[in-house]
């Protein structure tokens, strides 16, 4: 008997786990803040470029998951920026604005982890461009979720 994701020619990853991860969109992007803060205080050295720039990924990550679960009421799995992104779009376009820069930082996941054959070879100015990069895109969607919050006061019978 072949397990549910081998059947009908489909092989992919599932969590044999239970998924502990918070529900809560709030919780997502405290953890989203202290990404960026930590990215702002490892960029200053020259040693922890690759950590400064895997927590700006981080950021953005957790930051849209936070949107997503505001918005929707299911947290994505997932680490693709551009896809989340995209999920994003499906209740804001003007997230449309920010695919550029999810693409970008959507390589700092794998390749400032782990040993590379061809690394990134990160310098300063390389760094501070992801750092301001997902900067700009934090305070971007903690104003969306500002947004979506004040609506939802506003008109608590409808929904996000």
């Amino acid at each position: 008997l072949l397990p549910a994701s081998y059947r009908k020619g489909r092989l992919y990853m599932a969590r044999h786990y239970p998924n502990r991860d918070s529900r809560r969109y709030y919780d997502w992007l405290d953890r989203a803040g202290e990404d960026i803060l930590c990215a702002g205080m490892l960029v200053q050295n020259d040693n922890c470029y690759n950590s400064a720039a895997f927590h700006c990924q981080q950021t953005i990550e957790k930051a849209l998951k936070a949107y997503i679960l505001l918005k929707s009421d299911v947290l994505p799995d997932g680490h693709n920026l551009p896809w989340l992104c995209k999920r994003a779009m499906r209740y804001d376009s003007t997230f449309g604005e920010w695919l550029d820069e999810s693409a970008t930082l959507n390589r700092c996941y794998i390749e400032t982890r782990y040993p590379a054959d061809l690394p990134l070879n990160l310098d300063f100015s390389q760094v501070m461009k992801y750092y301001e990069m997902a900067k700009a895109m934090y305070l971007f969607i903690c104003e969306e979720v500002d947004r979506t919050l004040a609506l939802n006061r506003a008109h608590p019978s409808q929904t996000s």
